[in-house]
């Protein structure tokens, strides 16, 4: 039986941004984020139409609550 960490690695998990699973991409804080969609990001202009598309997206990422 797979741990839910090897299971992620083999099957791949949802991107925040484009809602498609994805094996390979970055973690941000609660949400995961594709290698793909993070290049995008990176190389989109403020005044591009997509740059928008981006932020709305990105406001699903929840910064995750710290418990002492």
């Amino acid at each position: 039986m797979l741990n839910s960490t090897a299971a992620k690695d083999l099957v791949g998990e949802a991107c925040v941004v484009c809602e498609e699973v994805k094996s390979v991409g970055i973690h941000l804080y609660t949400a995961f984020i594709c290698k793909e969609c993070e290049k995008d990001i990176i190389h989109t202009d403020t005044d591009n139409p997509k740059y928008k598309y981006y932020l709305k997206q990105l406001k699903k990422v929840n910064n995750p609550e710290i418990y002492s």
